[in-house]
This record gives structure tokens, C-alpha cells and sequence, in this order.
């Protein structure tokens, strides 16, 4: 099975390098339309330019292919949708969202300013909102779409210095576990790709022989399988040096423990049961949590 994009439009935000160039030349290698968005600030938000999307896109260009830059800030709605609105205007379609637009502002929590807090949560969780909305209708109107979400590891399971990436990097992840079910029956596949990537960002934080392994073209498979047309749907896809894994929300079985005047404390006992993984499901949506508790508390009752 070949993986290709002929006829179909995508737009990748955070392309002017890294990662997210990576993304933007491995798709339109393989015959798709680019809009390749970068603000061109550095990776702490600051500054602005669109010659780094420019760059980009003529090396697409260069290579036979077709891309038009885009210098919009995620941040902004307005400028989103006019983005958008270009893509259409240009190719009359919008076919894949790879939300990979992100900036750093790493430091422990008690030390971080409630301001590099929020912008780091604008510009991962609301920079994807915005573009995710911008393109949702259109996506519904043709029955096709494929988005992907960047998350990370700094959210599945924590990294010190990271609060606030960390809150960012999760938030996507519950919003591609929502937005994969509403979007199931128009045809729109959502998931979510957690890279484990030499970029900027990562710059004399790792050794070189450990930087080069993870070069961030090795990511682009996992990004190519979630944004082609038998992409899966609802999956978190870790990525990293040329391996694959999938991340999991799971949900044990758990106890049922009553409402007594004494169940905290039998809580407080019962942990390591709590804990036990053995029979542990993957929700398919947060009403099965519900179901498990309230079938636990029918059957303790005789019902």
C-alpha cells in the first residue's frame, strides 16, 4: 500500500522548521498542496517573519511541487480563518490540519510567571482550536478530513520544568478524543502524534550521537499514517528514532467500596487494587467510566 496525497490540500502550521518543515515536505513529496504556515518567531513566541514558510515552500517548489507561506499567528482567529480562507481560494479544498505549532517557556512551576503559563496554553491549545474550527465546516461539507494534533510525553506522563507545556500537551490530547468522535460520521479522522524530536526546542539539552537519532524526519511516518485516507481514528501515535508505540488512557477495574461513613479509609486501604492493571479497558468515550462504576454498584446491590 502506497501513501499518497495527489488532490489533496493540507496545511501544517509551525512549518518554518523543525518538525514541522519536516511535515510540510514529506507531504507534498508525496503529491499534496502545502500551505505552510509559520509566525517565524523563535521558539519562545518572540518575533516575526514569514521568510522561514517562504524558505520552505520554495524548496517545495523547487522540487516540482506546490505551496503557498502563510505568516499567521495560531493565536489569532481572524488570522486563522483568512489562512484558511487562502487555501480555498488557491485550491478549493481543505484535506489535512497537522496542528504542530508550539513554543517553550520551560521553567519549574514555582518559578513560572502566570503569563508564560497562559501564552504557552494559547498558542499549543487555543492555536489548534483556532485552526480545528477554521477548517471543521469545510471538512464536514466534502465528508473528509484528517487532523492531527501534536501532543507529548511532557503531557501523557509529566517532565519536570513543564507545567505548563505539560498541561498544554495533554489538553490536545482530550481535544482529539472528543473531536474524533463528533467527527466520525462526516468522515473526519482526528489523532494525535507525540514526537520525540531533535528541533529547536531541543538544542544542547542531549548529547550529539542522541540528537542525530532523533532527527525529526523520523517522526514524519507516524504524521504521513494519521493524515492519509486509511488513517485510524482516536489514536495517540509515539514517535521517536524510528520507533512506533501507541499511548493509551486506560481505566482499571477498580472496587466497588459503598458510601459508608468508613470508606475513605477503606479507600486509602484498597489502592494497590485500584492500581491493578489486570482487565483494565480503553475507553471509547467517558460515559464507559460511568457504566463501569454504576454496573460495580448494581451487582454489589443484587440488582
Amino acid at each position: 500500500m502506497s501513501i499518497e496525497f495527489k488532490g489533496r490540500v493540507a496545511i501544517v502550521t509551525g512549518a518554518g522548521g523543525g518538525l514541522g518543515k519536516q511535515h510540510a515536505l514529506a507531504l507534498a513529496a508525496r503529491g499534496a498542496k502545502v500551505v505552510v504556515n509559520d509566525l517565524g518567531g523563535d521558539v519562545h513566541g518572540v518575533g516575526g517573519s514569514v521568510s522561514a514558510a517562504q524558505a520552505v515552500v520554495d524548496e517545495i517548489r523547487a522540487a516540482g511541487g506546490e505551496a503557498i507561506a502563510n505568516g499567521a499567528s495560531v493565536t489569532d482567529f481572524e488570522a486563522v480563518q483568512k489562512m484558511v480562507q487562502l487555501a480555498m481560494d488557491t485550491w478549493g479544498r481543505v484535506d489535512i490540519l497537522v496542528n504542530n505549532a508550539g513554543i517553550l517557556r520551560d521553567k519549574s512551576f514555582a518559578k513560572m510567571e502566570l503569563a508564560d503559563f497562559k501564552l504557552v496554553m494559547d498558542v499549543h491549545v487555543m492555536g489548534a482550536v483556532h485552526c480545528t474550527k477554521a477548517v471543521w465546516p469545510i471538512m464536514q461539507a466534502q465528508n473528509y478530513g484528517r487532523v492531527v494534533m501534536t501532543t507529548s510525553s511532557s503531557g501523557l506522563y509529566g517532565n519536570f520544568g513543564q507545567a505548563n507545556y505539560g498541561a498544554a500537551k495533554m489538553a490536545l490530547a482530550g481535544l482529539m478524543q472528543t473531536l474524533s468522535i463528533e467527527g466520525e460520521k462526516h468522515n473526519i479522522r482526528v489523532n494525535a502524534l507525540a514526537p520525540t524530536a531533535a528541533t529547536r526546542m531541543t538544542e544542547g539539552l542531549m548529547p550529539e550521537q542522541v540528537l542525530k537519532a532523533l532527527e525529526p524526519s523520523a517522526v514524519v511516518p507516524a504524521m504521513l499514517v494519521m493524515a492519509s485516507e486509511d488513517a485510524p481514528n482516536r489514536t495517540i501515535i509515539c514517535a521517536g528514532a524510528g520507533s512506533f508505540e501507541v499511548a493509551h488512557i486506560t481505566l482499571t477495574q477498580g472496587v466497588h467500596l459503598g458510601t459508608g461513613p468508613d470508606t475513605p479509609e477503606r479507600l486509602a486501604q484498597a489502592l494497590s487494587q485500584l492500581h491493578d492493571t489486570q482487565g483494565e479497558t480503553v475507553p471509547r468515550s467517558g460515559s464507559e467510566q460511568g457504566a463501569l462504576e454504576v454496573g460495580k454498584a448494581m451487582k454489589a446491590h443484587g440488582a
